[in-house]
């Protein structure tokens, strides 16, 4: 069956502010979502739903079980294969009238502007702090404005950036409301999230590429809007442009925007699951979780949450080999890196592909 579009969206065309000229405007729209996860995944679909034109999906990931209680549009039957690739088979099944294509790659700071330059809006729907600068700083260089999302535990943030304005400046970006990136915010695999604040501002992030094709209602535009789930309470902070272009495109030039749980890992730095078999019950070995409540098919020496892990303060002893685990290997490498840079000479390891990978 393939329906008209008049059928397919006839709810939308009733709405008085919409009708077929605001419907033909999202069926000409082109929309990048970056990221497939919990935010991604619904944002694409939505979207899909609603008639945009053309939507590209950028994720590097793969499905995991622990995925499914939030991201709703996998099943069992697609744990271990790529998001993107999924969701774009997903979306075709009930869109007909949006073409839809995907990237399986990390986004990166040597592809961002290609993917980014045959958008008419770019959505950031990842968890990665880097990787939402890099998103920022490029759609402020190629004038692209970008629907902001992210998540801590029962909050949820909500932001249209970087939107040009009457007077033909643009309105404030993410520079504007956090001018450098922290590196002590944990993602949601280390802090952890309720399924249900992730639909919602997921849905309110759509409510804002909706609004910004059809010209409808007022956009979160100098403004980040903070949600909390527990009290059912939001307020709105207020932000001013002042972080300029060409600030930002010199800053763009000295950053790498590397984000551990999408760069290419160090093979030096890695141990294998059949390498790590070999040691258990070596004395000589330290085995250290970066995760809390990992299940381990063996004993650790110890526990620290990445999001505390600091190298200054771990006691060493050189006589000894070290093994940073967790889930799915992202995490322990972060942990690694910050323990060679501390002790260059030390030997450290991530498990690769962590325990989800371990056989």
């Amino acid at each position: 069956m393939k329906p008209t579009k008049n059928e397919l969206f006839k709810r939308q065309i009733t709405l008085q502010e919409i009708g077929k000229v605001g419907q033909q405007k999202l069926q000409d729209a082109s929309v990048l979502v970056v990221g497939c996860g919990g935010l991604g995944s619904p944002i694409a679909v939505y979207l899909a739903a609603s008639g945009i034109g053309k939507i590209h999906l950028v994720d590097f990931d793969t499905v995991a079980v622990s995925n499914l209680h939030r991201q709703v549009f996998y099943s069992l039957e697609d744990v271990d294969k790529p998001k993107a690739e999924v969701l774009s088979t997903f979306i075709k099944k009930r869109a007909v009238f949006t073409e839809v294509s995907y990237t399986n790659q990390p986004i990166t700071k040597e592809n961002v502007f290609e993917l980014i330059e045959n958008a008419d809006i770019v959505v950031d729907g990842t968890d990665s702090l880097p990787t939402k600068y890099l998103l920022n700083d490029a759609c402020v260089i190629e004038n692209k404005p970008l629907v902001y999302g992210s998540l801590y535990k029962f909050d949820g943030y909500v932001a249209t950036f970087n939107v040009q304005q009457e007077d033909e400046s643009y309105s404030a970006n993410l520079r504007d409301a956090f001018p450098e990136i922290a590196t002590d915010i944990p993602n949601c695999e280390e802090a952890g999230t309720l399924n249900a604040i992730v639909g919602m501002i997921a849905t309110q992030q759509v409510n804002e590429v909706l609004k910004l094709i059809t010209g409808v209602g007022k956009p979160l535009t100098n403004q980040l809007l903070i949600y909390n789930s527990l009290q059912n309470t939001q307020l709105k902070m207020k932000l001013k442009p002042t972080t300029l272009k060409e600030k930002i495109a010199k800053i763009f030039k000295a950053q790498t925007y590397i984000d551990y749980a999408c760069s290419e890992q160090n093979p030096d730095w890695q141990i294998s699951s059949a390498a790590l078999k070999e040691k258990i019950g070596n004395s000589n070995i330290k085995i250290i979780a970066v995760l809390n409540d990992l299940k381990l098919p063996f004993d650790v020496q110890q526990t620290i949450q990445i999001s505390q892990f600091d190298a200054d303060k771990i006691a060493i002893d050189k006589s000894k080999t070290y093994i940073m685990v967790c889930k799915r290997g992202f995490n322990s490498y972060k942990a690694t890196v910050k323990l060679k840079n501390k002790y260059p000479d030390l030997e450290v390891f991530s498990l690769t592909g962590g325990i989800s990978s371990y056989k």
